[in-house]
């Protein structure tokens, strides 16, 4: 399945528009916290962990605060791996070149997104300058994408509980520009709503680059990679 046909497919005729504000879904706590062997004998500095946000359920499925989810699906896809569920999310794990990425989709919704990121910075060991969290930005042309190595997490509830959760704002985003053609006091339908076709067919290209960002940000880190890609158009 492509990451347009498993982003974009149909909203349930049911489902709701509402922020889910209720506890995340997550495995039980008896579960072991050790980490693979391949991962153990990799030295932490070259342990890197990719975040992609969004809210878990069919509800949100393909919505446009979902891009991040996107992002990191198509990446994993591209990689030839597969999501598991684990703690707090869904995390997929390999090697590149002598570095190992661990892919993180959260299960905690996005209001409680630290939670998540924390956990398994902490169970592997995963310095700070090495976490790079992925999400959806309404002040940003649609497919536009943007770096930053620090700052404030604007209006966006997931970046600030990252925030908040870590206690510093010192790590490295990558935004995706959702646009905002949206009615005045209509920000939520529309950040909770879904992609018009023309724009799944302008936001191809962007989930496509995210890719060798990703990888740009493990070789070579963010300033060099905010050097290379933020004066792209």
């Amino acid at each position: 399945m492509s990451w347009l046909s498993d982003l974009f497919r149909r909203k349930r005729n049911d489902g709701s528009c509402k922020e889910p504000e209720n506890e995340p879904r997550h495995e039980s706590d008896d579960e072991s916290d050790g980490i693979g062997n391949e991962t153990e004998t990799t030295p932490p500095e070259m342990r890197f962990l990719i975040v992609g946000l969004g809210n878990i359920g069919a509800e949100y499925a393909g919505t446009r605060h979902n891009i991040g989810f996107a992002a990191v699906e198509h990446f994993v896809q591209q990689h030839n791996g597969t999501f598991a569920p684990d703690r707090y999310g869904d995390t997929a794990t390999f090697r590149h070149k002598n570095k190992m990425l661990t892919i993180l989709k959260p299960s905690t919704y996005m209001n409680l997104s630290g939670k998540a990121v924390r956990y398994h910075l902490d169970k592997l060991k995963i310095p700070l300058e090495n976490l790079l969290v992925i999400y959806d930005d309404k002040d940003l042309p649609l497919g536009q994408l943007r770096l930053r190595a620090q700052g404030s997490g604007g209006t966006h509830n997931g970046v600030n509980h990252i925030i908040t959760t870590l206690g510093t704002d010192r790590f490295a985003r990558l935004r995706i520009g959702i646009g905002n053609d949206f009615p005045k006091g209509m920000q939520i339908d529309f950040v909770l709503g879904r992609f018009t076709e023309e724009e799944k067919a302008a936001l191809r290209p962007s989930i496509e680059q995210c890719d060798e960002i990703l990888l740009s940000f493990a070789d070579q880190g963010i300033q060099k990679t905010m050097n290379l890609y933020n004066s792209r158009k």
